[in-house]
């Protein structure tokens, strides 16, 4: 497993935030898409049946498709990276980091400017707290074990 120091971490800030807004647009425009089609499949059960462009449903599915398979290639992009996607969304992702022998996550959500926060593994994000000395005297070291 990859780990980060703080200081590398920040670094992946910009490329990240760039990768998850992808990702959560072609989340959001998939989602829009399945509920046209929701609301056509809604239409024709309320009608008793009705004539439907097919080719239109069946373009509609395939840009569905495409949105769903951009938004694996970029999840599938940042996790290459070494770097986890808890939730596209709110576009949280941790940071493995060795700390005291210890594997714990650095935690950044969209929106925030820095990382501010990790937590244990098993705590997850409820358990998160602020980060301290140990990070920033491990990102300036230059102690960068992987």
């Amino acid at each position: 497993m990859k780990t980060f120091t703080l200081d590398e971490a920040h670094s992946l800030l910009p490329v990240l935030e760039s990768l998850l807004k992808r990702a959560i647009e072609g989340k959001e425009a998939a989602e829009k898409v399945e509920s046209d089609l929701s609301a056509l499949a809604q239409r024709i059960y309320l009608a008793g049946g009705m004539q439907v462009d097919v080719a239109s449903v069946a373009r509609q599915r395939a840009e569905m498709e495409g949105h769903l398979q951009r938004v694996r290639e970029t999840v599938a992009e940042i996790d290459a990276i070494g770097v986890q996607v808890k939730d596209l969304d709110s576009g949280l992702l941790d940071f493995p980091c060795r700390i005291d022998d210890d594997i714990v996550l650095l935690c950044w959500r969209m929106g925030e400017s820095a990382i501010e926060h990790w937590h244990t593994v098993e705590a997850g994000f409820k358990g998160r707290q602020p980060v301290d000395e140990r990070f920033r005297r491990r990102s300036n070291s230059g102690n960068r074990p992987n």
